[in-house]
């Protein structure tokens, strides 16, 4: 049986992947790509010329038996998302389940540990998160009001993504729905080239990102 290292990338900074990482993009027989145009920037910046195979999150069942057949021959794959360490908001633990049942514990499946966008954030809060809620993505029309009800009521910090496209929607949302004027920390393009961090009150944030130039991606944490 074959082997499949998940493999953490770039979320912005192409320089910010392990030397291990790099030996295992370089030694593997084939990669497996969420977003085959991004990784060939990264790979072509390090000059790897392991073949690519697509996989996403519409990938057919004719994909996922050819990943199964490889393994199978005993092949070396490497998962990559489109940034990050994969199996977090991407098919990634899709497949890993299947190889699981598929194949069983035959097949390593073996963490190649990096970048997320999540412990990066975290990482720079300033704020007790030993303890703290992860929703990812918020859902854009069905259950978003009762998602953004359980942010509120939360406990812990919670941690959430949000595109250029709907920050502010949400902000205003989650200052609409908690009535009071409370802190929050706001991370804009992580690890890129315009990456910011807005601290403070949601009032005072709100009116901060609409002076900004809104681009990119967001990572929200909420803290009561």
């Amino acid at each position: 049986m074959g082997e499949l290292y998940v493999v953490a990338t770039p979320i912005g900074n192409l320089k910010d992947i392990t030397l291990r990482a790099l030996e295992v993009l370089k030694e593997v027989d084939y990669i497996l790509a969420e977003d085959t145009r991004k990784t060939k920037i990264l790979l072509e910046f390090y000059n790897i010329k392991t073949p690519l195979i697509s996989y996403f999150q519409h990938s057919k069942r004719e994909k996922k038996d050819l990943i199964l057949n490889l393994l199978r021959k005993g092949k070396k794959l490497a998962l990559v998302s489109e940034a990050g360490t994969p199996g977090i908001l991407d098919p990634g633990g899709e497949l890993i389940k299947e190889i699981l049942e598929k194949l069983g514990e035959d097949v390593k499946i073996i963490p190649v540990p990096g970048p997320c966008a999540l412990t990066t954030a975290l990482s720079v809060a300033g704020l007790p998160v030993h303890k703290f809620a992860f929703f990812g993505f918020l859902p854009k029309k069905k259950r978003r009001k009762k998602t953004l009800k359980e942010i509120v009521d939360f406990s812990y910090p919670v941690v959430f993504y949000e595109s250029s496209y709907r920050i502010l929607k949400t902000l205003k949302e989650l200052q609409e729905m908690k009535k009071d004027d409370f802190y929050l920390i706001v991370f804009k393009e992580l690890t890129k080239k315009f990456e910011r961090v807005y601290r403070g009150k949601i009032s005072e944030i709100i009116e901060k990102i609409e002076k900004d130039k809104i681009k990119g991606e967001f990572v929200v944490l909420f803290y009561h």
